[in-house]
């Protein structure tokens, strides 16, 4: 999951961080601290996701079992800080010698050095993952990490309120006209019920309807913006109506207040687009009735979601590389793979893995979000994702707060992200 964790971290101090700290790992015997007849070792593994935390204790308890001389002491940083403090403790050779990366900043860490590569490494195996996630942890023909997990996005919504207002449950064959329909037959202002939330938020919610309304955030080749597309711009309309149009969503402030996942899980929306990786909140919800659909296709039929995936990554400085390396080797595996599925928490990087899964938590239609891969698309990304997403979140944010138009905000984006892609 990358959506408050990616926007709340400046690129431009992100990267004169990194360059502070931009020295590769030098050999020395601590390096090979987690081998057979070595010292005990605690290796740091940095995470930001507490609803997985349970998940990577039992892998990482499950591997201290096969090697009780290294074990794992997992630092759980809240996603809106993790970026920010990892920077800090890059700087300075203090980051956690194993953490979690993102697609939108593997680009910046491995090309300032930060991270060790894997591709050379005694066994290492990426054949169990899938090739679009090897190749966006891949730098300069060298892998620097170990797909973890992907997800997609899919229409979450309310069962109670949709029997309440007698709308029949969405499907596969939805467009957008039906979640237009239905969040209007839903929208209840006397009881504090919204149709539908939509924030300005990318990941869940932008992306996919620019790629539905056949535009794109992004050109393939990642050297120019999509955001001045007319398509692309329809589909910020279509998502942005449901405030300014229909007024069936929560406004901008009241998502701020409080975030459309969590009135969602209050009963309080009645249809949210959202990633897999929230399920376990909608779970826990007290009195939540709730199940999930594939996204609606757009005007021309054309389906998509976005596609995104975390990987585990091996910091540069650690003192102790080895004990790293066979761990990380360790969460690619297919035993530490299938204690992630059987949470249920996230859909496992591991090829073959998304029937056990979908079975851990089967009151949800959770095939949904592996229904959809054939209509997914990667997440936007470049060398230096975080320089032009900073200033394009600003952006959204201003827009969807009504101070600033949006045909005039997104050619804004678009100047800016082409600004940032000329300098990569």
């Amino acid at each position: 999951m990358f959506r408050k964790a990616l926007v709340l971290a400046g690129a431009g101090a992100g990267a004169g961080a990194l360059a502070l700290a931009a020295t590769g790992c030098s050999s020395s015997k601590s390096a090979s601290s987690g081998q057979a007849g070595s010292g005990p070792v605690t290796l740091t593994y940095g995470i930001w996701d507490s609803k997985q935390k349970p998940a990577m204790q039992e892998m990482a308890d499950a591997f201290h079992a096969s090697h009780p001389n290294i074990t794992i002491n997992i630092q759980l940083t809240p996603n809106a800080d993790y970026w920010t403090k990892l920077q800090t403790a890059a700087a300075s050779g203090t980051a956690p010698d194993v953490f979690w990366m993102s697609t939108t900043r593997i680009g910046l860490y491995a090309g300032q050095k930060q991270l060790l590569s894997m591709s050379d490494k005694p066994g290492f195996d990426n054949s169990p993952f899938p090739k679009s996630l090897n190749d966006v942890y891949t730098l300069d023909g060298k892998q620097y990490g170990m797909p973890k997990d992907f997800d997609t996005v899919g229409l979450w919504y309310n069962k109670k309120l949709f029997d309440a207002a007698g709308v029949k449950y969405p499907t596969a064959s939805w467009t957008w006209q039906d979640v237009i329909s239905a969040a209007q037959k839903l929208n209840d202002p006397g009881k504090g019920v919204w149709g539908i939330a939509s924030p300005d938020w990318t990941q869940e919610n932008l992306y996919n309807t620019m790629l539905q309304a056949g535009g794109q955030p992004i050109t393939p080749d990642h050297k120019k913006s999509g955001f001045d597309d007319p398509k692309s711009l329809a589909g910020l309309q279509y998502a942005l109506g449901f405030i300014t149009k229909y007024h069936v969503s929560p406004t901008a402030q009241q998502m701020t207040d409080t975030q459309p996942d969590q009135l969602f899980a209050s009963g309080k929306v009645a249809m949210f687009a959202d990633g897999d990786y929230d399920m376990p909140e909608y779970k826990a919800a007290a009195g939540l009735e709730a199940d999930v659909a594939p996204l609606p296709a757009g005007p021309d039929g054309k389906k998509a979601t976005v596609i995104n995936g975390l990987a585990n990554v091996i910091y540069a400085k650690t003192k102790h590389a080895q004990a790293a390396w066979e761990f990380v080797q360790y969460l690619g595996t297919k035993e530490a793979n299938e204690i992630q599925a059987k949470t249920g928490t996230v859909i496992p990087a591991y090829n073959g893995l998304s029937a056990t899964w979908v079975a851990s938590t089967p009151q949800y239609h959770l095939q949904s979000f592996i229904d959809q891969l054939d209509d997914a698309v990667p997440y936007p990304v470049s060398k230096n994702t975080a320089a032009w997403t900073t200033p394009m979140q600003a952006a959204l944010d201003q827009i969807w707060g009504g101070k600033l138009d949006l045909t005039t905000g997104v050619k804004q984006i678009a100047d800016q992200m082409n600004a940032e892609l000329a300098k990569e």
